[in-house]
């Protein structure tokens, strides 16, 4: 059984809707065990102080992990090591060393400084938290969570290797045993070392995610070692590139960052309801776009390296059309059941009525923008396929800061102009509602993400004509389809109302379960109608048993 195991996660995996749906799978299951963890937080602690806490430890870690850790992301490194291992292996394994010695040199001697600076850190980036009694417990747990960057950017490096390789299972099922960690400390942790329990596990998932990777590394023996004969000359070329694509890459969590020291000086709370707001939006981002911009990205960069340009173009047509199939549906019906779906998932215990109205109105707003969040990370990592990082980067920026200046001028605005504040919260369905000045900042997150996926998509035009007119046709298909989804869903909505007890959370669930079964249906029949193709596609694919081919065992050529 075991043997078998380890066979089945070193498989290589070759067709792109094949390898997106195997991640999309483990992304499922990840993001299962993600609701699981929300959903005890959620349970045990509401929307309040403690959580707020609880999410706020993270500000600094994540800081790290984004600006330092992510240097050594696959869409970083894989580029290279493809190109290395091509023209020489033994080169290969000797640039593996050199980069991994020198990141972990990097990041160890941030973290120790972040260590002693945590105290005056928190008061710039969490300044809602200056002069509460939590304070020291907060610099505590922030520091423990600093071993968390470490373990998830070595895991990172290791993930370019095994990527490299398409060994696309070892790589989707890190964030899974991730998940299990951090529940592991909130079920058996918690009750015996308070706040701190939480946080240990938090890092023991972080160390799962790193060691999982291992045995398949030193299997195919490319598990990197410290040498400190570290060619610089690698690591400038590495930097060089990395440095933009980092900025790139963190520049809309960087804005997110602004958006929580915003939420730290709302209501209690404010914190707690926008990161499980953000989580929940989350879900349909890592089954979709993450999974298909990460199948994708390998063979990009296979194809550029082979200066095939007509493929290049056929790949990114054929993985947008498919991310427009999905996201906007499944947007559609996120708005339509927000309520049902929060009250399902979070609902109980601690997390009152109150905090679901709120939650279920934040998650409206930040899942518009899942669809743009989604070809944001195909056309970058497109870009970085090329070696090209000055148009991402600028776009990137351009959206970080407007997220930023818009969340700090709704903010404003929310409070200054009580026309604009009830507008939100009519439209929302929160009139009378504590904390829903939270409301401001996915409003302002959306609207730049809208922005910077139109930047995107009109630079991409530009370069390669004749991406669009196929992804419009996909994307009028989806979108009318969608209407008509969403409209029967909240007809069934009321239809459902009279046979099932919304006072129990098995009513709710069963409420939107079948009116969006009933909506799903409907928005089929009208995709069948209009011979769309990427339904037809989706069932080939499913149909060939995706899960079976085009899966080989690696030829030893291939390292």
């Amino acid at each position: 059984m075991v043997k078998k195991f380890f066979e089945m996660m070193g498989k290589e995996i070759r067709g792109l809707h094949e390898a997106a749906y195997l991640l999309a799978f483990f992304a499922v299951m990840s993001q299962i065990l993600g609701l699981v963890r929300d959903k005890l937080l959620a349970y045990n602690f509401g929307a309040g102080h403690l959580l707020d806490i609880y999410y706020s430890a993270f500000r600094i870690p994540d800081l790290i992990f984004v600006s330092i850790a992510s240097v050594v992301s696959a869409s970083v490194l894989v580029p290279f090591f493809i190109d290395r291992f091509h023209t020489d292996a033994d080169k290969g394994r000797k640039f593996i060393d050199s980069i991994f010695s020198a990141f972990f040199l990097a990041i160890i001697v941030v973290s120790i400084i972040a260590y002693f600076l945590i105290p005056w850190l928190i008061q710039i980036l969490i300044p809602g938290f200056v002069g509460d009694p939590s304070l020291p417990e907060l610099i505590s747990v922030t520091r423990i969570l600093l071993l968390s960057p470490i373990f998830l950017g070595i895991s990172n490096f290791l993930s370019s290797i095994t990527q490299m390789h398409r060994r696309f299972l070892v790589y989707a099922l890190s964030p899974v045993v991730y998940n299990a960690g951090i529940i592991f400390g909130i079920i058996f942790l918690y009750p015996f070392l308070g706040l701190h329990g939480l946080i240990w596990g938090v890092v023991i998932g972080a160390l799962l995610h790193m060691t999982i990777q291992i045995p398949f590394i030193m299997h195919k023996e490319t598990f990197p070692s410290f040498d400190f004969r570290i060619h610089w000359n690698d690591i400038k070329k590495v930097v060089f590139i990395s440095l933009p694509r980092t900025l790139t890459l963190s520049a809309n969590q960087l804005a997110s960052f602004f958006l929580i020291a915003l939420a730290s000086l709302m209501s209690g709370g404010s914190i707690s309801i926008f990161n499980l707001a953000l989580n929940l939006q989350s879900v349909p981002l890592s089954i979709i776009g993450v999974s298909y911009s990460s199948a994708v990205f390998p063979t990009l960069s296979k194809f550029f390296v082979e200066k095939n340009r007509t493929e290049f173009l056929g790949q990114m047509i054929d993985s947008a059309r498919h991310i427009v199939f999905w996201s906007i549906p499944i947007m559609v019906l996120f708005i339509v059941l927000r309520a049902q779906i929060v009250r399902t998932i979070y609902g109980a215990g601690q997390f009152d009525w109150a905090d679901t109205r709120l939650t279920a109105a934040t998650l409206a707003i930040f899942i518009v923008s899942v669809i743009g969040q989604s070809l944001i990370l195909l056309f970058v990592r497109a870009y970085y396929a090329e070696g090209k990082t000055k148009k991402p980067l600028i776009i990137n920026i351009i959206s970080g800061l407007l997220i930023a200046g818009l969340g700090y001028a709704f903010t404003k605005a929310f409070f200054a102009f009580p026309v604009f504040a009830f507008f939100l919260q009519d439209l929302l369905k929160v009139s009378g509602q504590m904390g829903t000045s939270v409301l401001v900042l996915p409003l302002a997150y959306s609207i730049g993400i809208l922005v910077n996926t139109y930047l995107h998509w009109h630079m991409f035009e530009k370069d390669y004509p004749g991406f669009t007119k196929p992804v419009i046709a996909t994307l009028f298909q989806s979108f009318s389809a969608s209407i008509i989804m969403g409209y029967v869903t909240f007809l069934s909505l009321r239809f459902f109302n009279l046979f099932f007890t919304l006072d129990k959370a098995w009513g709710v669930f069963f409420q939107g379960f079948f009116a969006g079964i009933v909506g799903i249906i409907a928005g089929i029949l009208v995709l069948l109608l209009l011979k769309n193709r990427e339904i037809k596609e989706v069932w080939a694919t499913l149909h060939h048993k995706f899960w079976k081919s085009n899966v080989v065992v690696p030829d030893q050529e291939t390292l």
